[in-house]
Parts: structure tokens; C-alpha cells; sequence
């Protein structure tokens, strides 16, 4: 197929019970040639998509392995059922669409681009996410989270619609998390303040709720609307949290 000004270059690309360094091979060689790649038959092949740049699209039937899109760097991948372990690992930029759950560590201190996630996570999600300048990672999960959601974080943004696990947000020193479920006061982590949304974090929420929707057919979770209202924005309360730890503070 030749590539022309208005029409994308298209490779479908099975991988069966393909070794994972065969499988990503193929990818490779496909996305050299191309500008879309569809996976199918994938069976828990690892590292597909990774560092993956801008211009490249992957998308994926089946169930993709550990890492998948780790560094990715402005590509796009949506994956058309589960994922496992650490989506997103370190990525840069770009955005990772995923029609099911993901298992845990997904965005793990990543600094730049988008995961959306339809369902549910597991643990440790969003832990080390890390902000600079313009860049500002993102997560949205339509679903429950597992315990240490934002463990570390330092910089950018997750939305949780469905219920949060425990240590929600341990050693969290930026960034902001928006939930729409309440917490006890005695669950808010020491240097955490929970407040409701202000009509500024309701324009940036409203913005991604309709992203989500556009990406899952127009469904939102039930008692989600595009307007943000009843969110909590959970935050620092300080920008230096650790100041009174260092000497010269």
C-alpha cells in the first residue's frame, strides 16, 4: 500500500503464541512501513509499543503483556480489552486508550501524555508521576483502584470515578487527584487536604470526562456527569510538604 496526503497506512499484524522478542520484531518492521498497526491474537506479548513515537498508532486485540508502551513518546496505542502489568511505564508523551482493566503500576512515573482506562486497576497506579512545565501526565480510570493510587506522586493529574484502595496518595507531594468518592477524615494522609472542586478543576475535569466518553461510546460510570460536580480535588497542602525535614529549609 502507498501512503498518500489523506489516507493513513494500514498493517495488520497477527501474533499468536509468538515469542515476545519475535512479536515485537514484527511490530517494529510493521511500524516502519506504516502508520497503523493492528494487532490481533495478542496473547500477553511484552514490551509492544515501547518508545513508540509521535505519527504511530498501535491497536491491539487481545490482551497485551507487562510494559507495554514504557518511554512511549508521542504515539498512540488503544487496546481493545485487558492489560497487565505497568502500562505506561516512564512514557513520555502520547496516549494509551484501554477498552477493560489494567493490572498495577500502570504510569509509573511517567512525566508526560495520557492513559485512559474503562474499568478497573490494580495497586500502585500513578506512583512517581512527575510534572514540568507544560508537561503533565494524566490517568482516568472509570473504575475502582487498588491500594497506593498515587503513592509518591509529584506532579500531574489522575481521576478516579469508581472507589479508591488503601494508602490513597502516600508520600503524595504534587500534582492533584480527583475523586468522586469522599474520604474519611482519618483516611486524608498526613500533608493531604480534600477539599470540593472549584470551578477551575470542574473545567479541567469536564474536559476529560468528555474525552472518556468520546473513547468508551459515550458511557460514563453511573452518577458521573460532564459538569464535574461531585468531585473532591484531593492535593498537597503545601508545595514544599518537606520543608521542616531538611536543614536549610
Amino acid at each position: 500500500m502507498t501512503e498518500s496526503t489523506t489516507e493513513k497506512v494500514v498493517r495488520s499484524v497477527e501474533l499468536g503464541t509468538a515469542h515476545f522478542k519475535e512479536a515485537n520484531e514484527w511490530v517494529r518492521d510493521a511500524l516502519d512501513t506504516s502508520d497503523v498497526v493492528e494487532l490481533q491474537e495478542v496473547f500477553a506479548q511484552r514490551y509492544l509499543g515501547c518508545a513508540m513515537p509521535a505519527g504511530k498508532r498501535l491497536e491491539i486485540h487481545g490482551t497485551p503483556g507487562n510494559d507495554m508502551a514504557s518511554y512511549l513518546d508521542g504515539g498512540e496505542i488503544e487496546v481493545f480489552g485487558n492489560a497487565q502489568d505497568q502500562v505506561g511505564n516512564t512514557m513520555n508523551g502520547g496516549l494509551i486508550v484501554i477498552h477493560g482493566r489494567c493490572g498495577d503500576a500502570a504510569g509509573y512515573a511517567m512525566r508526560g501524555g495520557e492513559v485512559f482506562i474503562r474499568d478497573d486497576c490494580g495497586w500502585r497506579v500513578g506512583i512517581h508521576m512527575k510534572q514540568y512545565e507544560s508537561h503533565c501526565p494524566v490517568i482516568v480510570i472509570g473504575g475502582n483502584a487498588g491500594s497506593f493510587l498515587g503513592e509518591y506522586m509529584a506532579g500531574g493529574i489522575i481521576v478516579l470515578m469508581g472507589q479508591a484502595g488503601e494508602y490513597l496518595g502516600t508520600g503524595m507531594h504534587g500534582g492533584v487527584m480527583y475523586l468522586r468518592d469522599p474520604l474519611e477524615a482519618n483516611d486524608i494522609p498526613d500533608g493531604l487536604v480534600l477539599e470540593p472542586v472549584t470551578e477551575e478543576d470542574k473545567a479541567t475535569l469536564a474536559g476529560l470526562l468528555q474525552r472518556y466518553g468520546d473513547y468508551f461510546d459515550g458511557e460514563l460510570p453511573a452518577g458521573v456527569d460532564l459538569s464535574g460536580d461531585g468531585f473532591y480535588c484531593l492535593r498537597p497542602a503545601s508545595s514544599r510538604p518537606y520543608a521542616s525535614l531538611y536543614a536549610n529549609s
